[in-house]
This record gives C-alpha cells, structure tokens and sequence, in this order.
C-alpha cells in the first residue's frame, strides 16, 4: 500500500486539475446524459476490453450515434476503419445489446454494485472491469477499474499475489477492497482514485 500512495503522492499536484476536470466531466455526464449517449458510453467499454481505451475513444468520437443506428455490417466497417483488434465480434456484441437503451437510467438509479452485478449478467461484451469502467465514466465512485496497469501496480506494491487471467465475483471484490485503504488514505473515490493511478503509469488521464 505504502508504495503506491507514495507514487500518487509525487504526481499528485500536477494529475489533479486534469483528474478534476474529467471527474467534473463523468458527473455531468451521469447527469445530463440521454439514453442514446449512455448506451454510447457502454459501447466505449465494450470496445476497451482487449484493446486500448485511447482506441476506443477514437472510436467513440468517430461512430457516434451509429452504435446505435448502424447495421451491423456497417458497424463492423467502422470499427475495421478506426484500427479495432476484433471488429466482427465488437460490432455484434453493441447491436445484441441495443435492447438496454431505454433502460439504462432506471439501471442506474439502481445501488452501484447491484447495478454492476446487472451489467455483468445481462450485457454482452461486458464483465466486472468493463462494468466498472462504465459506472465510473457515469460518475459512480464506488468502483475501481482493475486494468492491467493497476493490477501491475497491485502486484508490484505486494497488494496482490497474481495477475488473475479472469475474473470471478468473489475476486473482483475482493481485489477491489484492496485499494480502498488507499482511496480513504486520499479521501477519494476508488473511481477518482483510478485516474491518479492512470496518470502515474501512462502521465495521462484518459477515461
């Protein structure tokens, strides 16, 4: 623990007016937002899974509404043309699961971790790091975003004892616990924590 409080410790003056701001940003969006641009939200971190989440913002910025209103070739064209690893599945997994828009605020409204243990059993594309990703961009705090690049972190700060290759519920809870020590070390949120992690591996806030 006392390592990585030490790493956000040193870039914690200069993250913050970026972490600021882009937490502003995901509590505007939680907020604001309509069905449509949740869903596009919840396309981003299916897109993210296996490939990059600076990807999956071009792509994002790109498509726009044709996650909602593309066909699925023409999804599977899109994604192709912005560079994604697994554009046939993506492109399936986003159309099978445009029977959420319109539901999505009413999940929202539900407790975060009920709401996460929905996402995970009913979307597809979607497990316990996608579903938190997304909550978190929606500005629920609650959860952590347990990438790669945390969990490297994790392990090298001897939090953990191994990089899981998949996760279970037991384990992601359990894993996610693990930093919250360190969120109430910084009186944040585990999601706003993320994102001084983010930027002490990569010196960048993303999404």
């Amino acid at each position: 623990m006392n390592d990585i409080v030490t790493e956000v410790e040193k870039i914690f003056d200069e993250a913050t007016p970026l972490v600021e701001e882009k937490w502003q940003s995901f509590l505007s969006l939680g907020r604001k937002a309509n069905e449509e641009e949740l869903f596009s939200e919840l396309s981003f971190c299916v897109l993210t899974a296996n490939w990059s989440a600076l990807g999956g913002i071009k792509a994002q910025n790109e498509i726009g509404k044709g996650f909602v209103h593309f066909s699925l070739s023409e999804l599977e064209n899109a994604l192709k043309k912005v560079g994604h690893r697994f554009p046939n599945a993506r492109a399936n997994y986003i159309v099978s699961n445009r029977w959420i828009i319109g539901n999505l605020k009413e999940v929202l409204n539900m407790p975060t971790l009920e709401a996460r243990e929905y996402l995970v059993k009913n979307v597809k594309g979607i497990g316990w790091k996608e579903a938190s990703h997304f909550l978190r961009n929606v500005g629920k705090g609650e959860v952590a975003i347990l990438d790669k690049h945390i969990m490297r972190m994790m392990l090298s700060a001897h939090l953990i004892d191994e990089i899981p290759k998949g996760w279970t519920k037991k384990r992601y809870l359990d894993y996610e616990s693990r930093l919250g020590p360190i969120a109430k070390h910084f009186d944040m949120p585990l999601g706003k924590l993320d994102l001084y992690l983010w930027y002490s591996v990569k010196k960048r806030v993303d999404k």
